[in-house]
């Protein structure tokens, strides 16, 4: 095998590649003498206190460097393509998968179904472990590359093969076994599909999933998620909220099981579940320390625990850098978000107001024509269903809009609407908030003198 040319893109300020006057468009060619096919050997190889580097620069120049660092410490270089190898796509046809749930004439790379091991110990990405080899197995367990985020969907062999459409997807189960026995952290997703893998089967998985404890560290079961263009496809069911009411009671009675025998809660349901149910969601001591927050799982109960925090902050002294409101003045903000957030948000908001009457906040929840009512998440609301639905209403002096609507380190929705169209169209300024319950608090005290 030829040996792998790895071209810089960026170098990260005040790092060991800046010192060592690396630059983008040099390639890394070699570490300790050790050509690299991707991130895993070089996560792998990096680690070592004394390194020996090969670069060759933008001039064809190559440079022998030696670095001394600590074992945790990192070089402080990105490159073009951030598994520094192709992307593995999926080789499955699962039943419920969303991209398939699409319409046509989005943007090319939304229609890319990865399931690469990579993904899942780089973005925490789930995988289906269909696409996995044995030397990829190897490799994870040798480098100690963790944690592996799984989709098991379900422990039985036969109807995991129905689900992915893969006759290999039962067999794919034992390589968690090869992973257990090396002690390598996991957690595992269950898409829940009505009258497919919920009920007994449900029951099933968990118990199964139970007992790779502790390596297996969580479980996440969260609702299929069903758009309206489902022409051609499995036919699926949504769930009601008799359903949702059972399916809590399955994993509230295997959380209670797992804490007494192995003091965590392991599995997990989704917030939808709760909404879905009626319920009250959990405390923050039933999530684990939010293993599976960015599956859904606790993301509105430590939003709001965060929230009521920072008010309480703000009633006897403003964060740092915000004054408090001045006497007499009146702010107006609007947020848009989906309809699974919008009950909340509204508490939230009604507990600022009563603390702060010259403080106003308008929630619109935004009904996801694009994808279909059924879709209630704000992460899937495009730029065109926003736009639609909030021309000619009363917006305040700015909106905001959560962060997970845009597209990672850019302006640009879902449907490739930008912000900047967006903000002329509404004709209001936008403000867009990150996660945090404090975040979210000083968005909507407005534009606080600093």
């Amino acid at each position: 095998m030829s040996q792998k040319r790895h071209v810089i893109d960026r170098i990260a300020p005040g790092s060991i590649a800046e010192e060592l006057e690396l630059a983008p468009g040099d390639v890394l060619l070699s570490v300790n003498g050790s050509g690299i096919e991707d991130v895993f050997d070089y996560y792998y190889l990096t680690k070592d206190e004394h390194l020996e580097i090969l670069i060759e620069k933008g001039d064809g120049e190559l440079w022998e460097l030696e670095v001394e660092k600590g074992e945790d410490e990192e070089l402080g270089i990105e490159f073009e393509n951030g598994l520094m190898d192709d992307y593995k796509s999926c080789h499955n046809r699962c039943i419920f998968c969303f991209i398939d749930q699409m319409p046509k004439g989005m943007r090319e790379t939304l229609y890319f179904k990865d399931d690469d091991s990579r993904l899942s110990f780089l973005q925490g990405n789930y995988v289906t472990l269909t696409n996995m080899g044995d030397r990829d197995l190897e490799r994870i367990i040798r480098y100690k590359l963790a944690p592996i985020n799984i989709s098991v969907q379900t422990t039985n062999p036969a109807l995991r093969c129905r689900m992915l459409n893969n006759r290999f997807a039962g067999e794919a189960l034992k390589k968690m076994d090869r992973l257990f026995e090396a002690g390598i952290p996991m957690n595992g997703q269950i898409v829940l599909c009505k009258g497919i893998n919920d009920g007994e089967e449900l029951e099933r998985s968990i118990r199964d999933l139970t007992r790779y404890i502790p390596c297996m560290e969580s479980v996440s079961v969260v609702p299929v998620g069903l758009s309206k263009h489902r022409e051609g496809l499995f036919p699926l069911e949504p769930f009601l909220p008799e359903d949702a009411r059972e399916v809590l009671s399955v994993i509230h009675g295997w959380q209670g099981t797992c804490m007494r025998e192995y003091g965590t809660h392991f599995v997990h349901a989704s917030d939808e579940w709760y909404l879905l149910a009626g319920r009250e969601l959990p405390p923050e001591e039933n999530y684990d320390g939010y293993v599976q927050l960015e599956n859904g799982v606790g993301m509105l109960r430590l939003l709001m625990d965060e929230f009521a925090e920072a008010l309480a902050q703000l009633r006897e002294e403003a964060p740092a850098g915000v004054k408090k409101p001045v006497e007499g003045q009146t702010h107006t903000v609007s947020i848009a978000t989906g309809f699974l957030a919008a009950p909340f948000l509204q508490r939230l908001a009604d507990d600022l107001m009563r603390e702060f009457p010259d403080r106003h906040i308008r929630i619109y929840p935004i009904r996801n024509d694009f994808f279909g009512e059924s879709i209630t998440v704000s992460g899937l609301l495009t730029g065109q269903d926003i736009r639609a639905q909030l021309l000619g209403r009363e917006l305040g002096e700015r909106l905001l809009l959560p962060c997970n609507l845009l597209r990672s380190g850019e302006e640009v929705f879902l449907d490739d609407m930008t912000l900047g169209e967006l903000k002329t169209a509404l004709q209001v300024e936008i403000d867009i908030v990150k996660s945090s319950g404090q975040d979210l608090l000083l968005a909507m005290m407005g534009s606080l003198e600093v």
